[in-house]
């Protein structure tokens, strides 16, 4: 629902990333459908479906060029003052006004002259520059060091209390429910268990979910 946080948990293989690639049509599903407010998603065009919703990858590709040219590879247009807002919302304009070249700074192949945490927040603000209707985050913490992963999961966080739609597909329980509104518990391809956050995780009904929750505990 719109200005809500859903949560994808379950163990490897689950089926959780790949509903992350079904949702931006990075390819099809072969059976039944997926729609946004009841339309089917194949009877948008790819460029209208992919541009309402802003994708952050588990190891997000930045280019060996400018934080400009990176942040408006989701919008050409971008002008100072959204790309400045973008960073902002992803807790990253600090760092990046506290440069020698600001904006114009290169970034390095693959962003290798920015930590993990500063990457993953440059993709956020990336994302966010577009200003989608929803935001995806595809286990967005899960290449990052502790503390690094706690500088991301606080960006998260800040962006699920503005009311922003965010799908989040993560196996970070803690993080799962302490931003959605709602979680999906996946297993081998199903939907075993879904509900409030507090509900699934306090009094959980599957024997599965229960496994699940202790070996990540």
């Amino acid at each position: 629902k719109p200005g809500t946080v859903t949560a994808l948990v379950g163990p490897s293989g689950a089926g959780k990333t790949t509903i992350s690639a079904l949702l931006p049509r990075l390819y099809d599903v072969t059976g039944g459908a997926i729609a946004i407010d009841g339309e089917d998603i194949r009877n948008f065009t790819l460029n209208s479906l992919r541009a309402s919703i802003g994708v952050v990858m588990q190891d997000s590709h930045l280019f060996h060029e400018t934080i400009t040219e990176n942040i408006r590879y989701g919008k050409s247009d971008a002008t100072l003052d959204e790309m400045k807002a973008a960073c902002e919302a992803a807790q990253i304009w600090d760092l990046v006004s506290s440069l020698p070249n600001g904006l114009e700074t290169m970034v390095g192949e693959r962003g290798q002259r920015l930590s993990g945490g500063e990457k993953q927040r440059a993709a956020i603000a990336r994302a966010l520059c577009m200003e989608p209707e929803a935001l995806l985050f595809d286990e967005p913490t899960s290449a990052l060091d502790p503390e690094l992963e706690q500088e991301v999961i606080k960006v998260i966080k800040d962006l699920a209390t503005e009311g922003r739609t965010m799908l989040i597909v993560t196996h970070d329980m803690k993080l799962a429910a302490d931003v959605s509104d709602h979680v999906v518990f996946l297993h081998q391809g199903l939907i075993e268990e879904e509900g409030a956050p507090e509900t699934l995780f306090g009094a959980p009904k599957s024997t599965r979910l229960r496994q699940f929750l202790s070996s990540t505990a």
